[in-house]
């Protein structure tokens, strides 16, 4: 009897969703992460439009093109989040940075060589890989398992870091070094997204209850409507910083390292909240280290030789004069 119990209490603790809800999920994911891949794009060609009238940015059609396109982008993510784990939909992002390097080589007219194609190639491969070997079952399933997570001593001191840190970057940081430094605006942007993906996720699971209008639907609307709030103050500040990134630097190179690291923090962040990480073994734990480093190495290939003049015809110029 006792371990049927706990067998039945590690299935209700660790759910696994229908393939159906897996498919959906992942393809709402790669979606979303091509739209999203768009908008930094559509956002700096606007920003230069502006320039060039000598006008802001927010009466141009492009820039607002743009911001559309992210905010479909953040609901596709919204709605993934809800059908499947955080570790698998947020790697995803990856294939947003290659369609927005090769969308940038038409609309802004950057480069993008032999080189940056493979390691488009790349972030596809390890995307794939990621896909494969990521946790099918999640670690929080019900609204009062999330208030639990939520005030764990563990993920509260690590909201408190963050927190810090924000504050030192916004207010001290930020005014003197960001026109100058593209870390700092990535920084703040990606520390953020330690809130905005748990706040996402636990809207869709407090949300599920309200729904269902259970005894405890009373106390999820309150913490639905303050992870909103959260959640749309972050959206604010990460809105204004990435626009002031995209205003000072090249919008590939924003994107390709944004992705790393607000990947790196978001993953953090899950596996402190939601210890999605529980559900994965050795094997599948190896698979997903070396897909996020063959879509980081894709990354790298894309943006750090972007400015090397290298096709296959000098190559085989080269080879025929070295014969």
């Amino acid at each position: 009897m006792g371990t049927a119990a706990a067998a039945a209490a590690a299935g209700e603790g660790a759910r696994s969703p229908s393939p159906a809800a897996v498919s959906l999920g992942l393809g709402v994911a790669v979606v979303s992460s091509l739209v999203n891949g768009s908008t930094f794009v559509l956002q700096k060609k606007g920003i230069v439009r502006a320039k060039r009238r000598g006008t802001s940015y927010l009466t141009d059609i492009v820039w607002w093109a743009g911001t559309i396109a992210m905010a479909v982008g953040q609901i596709g993510n919204f709605l993934a989040y809800t059908a499947v784990p955080t570790v698998l939909v947020t790697p995803l992002g990856a294939l947003g940075v290659p369609f927005g390097s090769i969308l940038a080589s038409y609309l802004l007219k950057e480069k993008l060589n032999i080189l940056g194609k493979l390691g488009c190639l790349l972030s596809c491969a390890g995307s794939v890989v990621l896909i494969i070997h990521s946790p099918k079952s999640e670690s929080v399933t019900t609204q009062a398992e999330l208030e639990e997570k939520l005030t764990n001593p563990v993920f509260v001191g690590y909201l408190c870091i963050v927190l810090l840190m924000l504050l030192l970057l916004i207010f001290w940081i930020a005014p003197a070094h960001g026109p100058t430094n593209i870390m700092v605006y990535i920084s703040i942007c990606s520390l953020l997204g330690s809130f905005t993906v748990p706040s996402t996720k636990g809207i869709g699971l407090a949300a599920q209850d309200i729904l269902h209008n259970n005894p405890s639907s009373r106390r999820a609307l309150c913490l639905c409507l303050g992870l909103l709030a959260v959640l749309g103050c972050s959206i604010i500040v990460q809105f204004r910083y990435i626009n002031k990134a995209l205003e000072c630097f090249d919008s590939s190179v924003f994107g390709a390292i944004y992705y790393v690291v607000f990947t790196t923090l978001v993953l953090l962040a899950s596996a402190i909240l939601f210890r999605e990480w529980s559900n994965v073994g050795l094997v599948d734990f190896l698979g997903m280290a070396c897909g996020f480093t063959t879509v980081s190495v894709g990354i790298v290939l894309i943006q750090v030789f972007k400015e090397f003049n290298f096709n296959l015809g000098e190559m085989n110029k080269s080879n025929m004069k070295t014969d």
